[in-house]
């Protein structure tokens, strides 16, 4: 076969996408729900930064890639992985098995329960209190769906989504909802400074987050290795305790590697 100068300059990229390297060394588009403190949100000068900002910003630098980090909405978050818009979702985003039939994920880095959060003086303490109240959720979040599942039995008057846990705090605060269910790490940082609202109830789950990504993403084993090296060098709970201040559970998946999770 007599090759052309083209014709070697198409194998030699044709090689390259096969084996990998000149696609690690490009960037990988992130996706990021920007109102979720202290995981992720933008800072004064519109740039990201927080827990998993730091998280995806040093994996991706292990395996050789910078990042561009996109503003997204939450439920927009699974269509742009779906679609490949994105290849990487962070968000606070917890790893489910419906989930894991249209979405990869990596192994966990940290472990959360969800809570029912309320007004400091409601006289709503639990679960039980919450018959004939209305309920705000985060749409398309793990909350909305323990809602919707409880909504019949314990008789919620009406389950209200939000697009962002701003507003549903705002409407919490203002008593146009009366009670909403969230992650609690998202719910406690948010009170610091709403001193209007609390915690009532936490809800064990069991939730843990992860990386999504788009279903068998080539970069997938590749970021789940950088997750396991920094949690042996101790980077992650390093990351862990700037955002939290306090040192992770030394049996959470903050600190110990865990297995991939399957569909």
């Amino acid at each position: 076969m007599n090759f052309t100068r083209r014709n070697l300059l198409l194998l030699a990229a044709a090689i390259g996408i096969a084996g990998g390297p000149a696609y690690a060394e490009g960037t990988l588009n992130v996706g990021a729900y920007p109102t979720n403190p202290p995981f992720e949100y933008k800072n004064e000068s519109g740039t990201f930064e927080g827990f998993e900002v730091d998280i995806i910003n040093e994996a991706a630098k292990r395996i050789g890639m910078t990042t561009d980090i996109a503003d997204l909405g939450f439920q927009a978050l699974f269509a742009a992985t779906t679609s490949k818009r994105i290849d990487v979702a962070i968000s606070s985003i917890t790893i489910t098995p419906e989930r894991l039939k249209s979405q990869s994920f990596t192994q966990p880095y940290y472990d959360s329960d969800m809570g029912i959060a309320a007004k400091a003086d409601s006289p709503i303490k639990a679960e039980a209190d919450l018959k004939g109240k209305i309920v705000g959720v985060l749409s398309g979040s793990t909350g909305e769906a323990w809602v919707k599942a409880h909504q019949e039995a314990d008789g919620f008057s009406d389950v209200k989504g939000y697009d962002t846990q701003q507003n549903l705090l705002l409407d919490l605060s203002s008593g146009r909802v009366d009670a909403a269910v969230s992650d609690i790490p998202g719910l406690e940082y948010s009170f610091t400074r709403m001193k209007d609202l609390a915690v009532k109830e936490r809800i064990k789950t069991g939730e843990q987050y992860g990386l999504m990504m788009t279903k068998d993403h080539p970069l997938l084993g590749k970021l789940n290795d950088a997750l396991t090296a920094m949690k042996t060098d101790g980077t992650l709970a390093a990351i862990h305790k700037k955002w939290f201040g306090s040192d992770a559970p030394a049996d959470s998946s903050t600190v110990k590697e865990m297995p991939m999770p399957k569909a």
